[in-house]
């Protein structure tokens, strides 16, 4: 999760760091900050949700956050088994930087930003500027990733997400996408945000079809939705043998018509319920 001065290296649940090293590779100095309280747990702060960047999978999962955070919710349930959620922590996702990472679509898809401790106090980075490639994050030396934060979103806004693989259970996706919707009282879409991963180096954000989206009725996405190949070619996926560069395409632009559609459709329920309650 950072880079000590020297040759340590600060390190949390270890669910990436260890399966990375190569036989026979030797292990520096360790610096484990799992215990450090600060550096754990998910609260409300002002116009913000603080997530802490030692906030284990398992414990994001059962924390009462916004009905927004389910697309979150439902890739924290997608990394890796249970035993892995329970000790891979969020920031460590986001800082090995795996063009895979189940996190990272869904907190792109919530605009999230990466708070970062340095000797001199605090930055804030946002989260696509914060990954800058493959295991490539920007990190300097005896900085560490201290909290992911979230803007808090409107109340009728509805989150999904998709990942696609060749087979059910502790899968590298070949695809996924994560997607967020907010609606107004009318049930027009005012914010549509979709992030696709494992489709290139970086995990990243579809602005024309989210551009295609806003403005438009929520209902109307659910009944009928189109996402074309057209709409997501800024993607710059890879040939292995999960899947070819163009079968990862199509998959991509099917994904994102699914994502849309379940969060047009989560956003429309929310917003009912809103009304509901205000009627009562």
């Amino acid at each position: 999760m950072s880079q000590l001065d020297g040759d340590g290296q600060v390190v949390a649940g270890c669910t990436d760091f260890l399966p990375g090293l190569r036989r026979g590779s030797r292990i520096g100095t360790l610096v484990d900050i799992t215990r450090i309280p600060e550096l754990r747990g998910i609260r409300i702060e002002m116009d913000h949700w603080r997530i802490g960047a030692t906030t284990t999978w398992t414990e994001l999962i059962k924390h009462p956050l916004p009905k927004a955070f389910e697309g979150l919710k439902l890739a924290a349930r997608e990394v890796g088994s249970v035993q892995i959620q329970n000790s891979g922590t969020i920031a460590g996702n986001i800082c090995n930087a795996s063009p895979a990472a189940d996190g990272v679509p869904p907190l792109l898809a919530l605009d999230a930003k990466v708070e970062v401790c340095t000797p001199a106090g605090s930055r804030v980075v946002d989260l696509e500027d914060f990954i800058t490639g493959v295991r490539r994050i920007a990190l300097k030396p005896g900085e560490l990733v201290s909290a992911i934060l979230v803007p808090s979103v409107a109340e009728s806004t509805g989150s999904s997400f998709l990942k696609l693989g060749s087979r059910k259970y502790l899968v590298i996706s070949i695809a996924m996408v994560s997607a967020a919707i907010s609606v107004d009282r009318s049930g027009t879409i005012t914010d549509a945000r979709i992030a696709v991963g494992s489709c290139s180096p970086v995990a990243t954000r579809m602005p024309e079809l989210e551009k295609a989206l806003n403005g438009r009725q929520a209902r109307s996405v659910v009944d009928r939705l189109e996402v074309t190949v057209d709409q997501v070619a800024s993607l710059a996926p890879i040939k292995d043998v999960r899947g070819s560069a163009e079968y990862r395409i199509h998959a991509a632009a099917e994904l994102c018509r699914r994502a849309a559609i379940q969060a047009a459709g989560r956003a429309t329920c929310e917003l009912a319920s809103t009304d509901a309650e205000t009627a009562e």
